[in-house]
């Protein structure tokens, strides 16, 4: 069993309980590449629980990420480089006259990746154009096993990586 999966519903419930307390407790973050601060709102812990709007991410890909989110704020206050940026339009919901609409808008995703407690973490920042960078997401490092195909979340350790 690694360190991502988690053992019976309660482990879930606690490390979910954990990471959604510390997520409010944090506000927004300064990033020195940006040399502003990045919000740590709603959207970002909505997106670690959903793919989208009503589809929900796998119980154990929720805990991986769950279990992360502390490293995030880490990780954006120690980066002085990004190590992507992903330019795109699409539809955002945007409140116009007291009633949510989808509007098509400029969107640009910032991945910083980082190695804190042995642990290796890609953390995206979202920016919509006309509104506040955010935290978006948190993503462990892992690769495919050629022999049975599945996914290997890795430690961080380049020895056995």
């Amino acid at each position: 069993m690694g360190r991502f999966n988690f053992k019976d519903q309660q482990d879930f419930d606690e490390v979910s309980k954990n990471a959604e307390a510390f997520y409010a407790s944090l506000g927004e973050v300064h990033c020195p590449y940006f040399r502003e601060k990045i919000a740590f709102n709603v959207k970002g812990l909505k997106h670690l629980r959903f793919k989208s709007d009503q589809i929900a991410r796998a119980r154990q890909e929720q805990y991986a990420r769950l279990k992360l989110v502390n490293l995030a704020p880490e990780v954006l206050k120690l980066s002085h480089t990004v190590q992507g940026v992903w330019q795109t339009r699409k539809l955002e919901m945007q409140k116009t006259n007291n009633r949510w609409e989808h509007r098509m808008k400029e969107t640009v995703f910032y991945e910083f990746i980082a190695v804190l407690h042995n642990v290796r973490v890609k953390v995206i920042v979202k920016e919509v154009y006309g509104g506040e960078k955010h935290f978006w997401s948190i993503i462990p490092y892992w690769r495919v096993d050629a022999e049975n195909s599945r996914r290997i979340l890795h430690s961080g350790n380049p020895e056995k990586d």
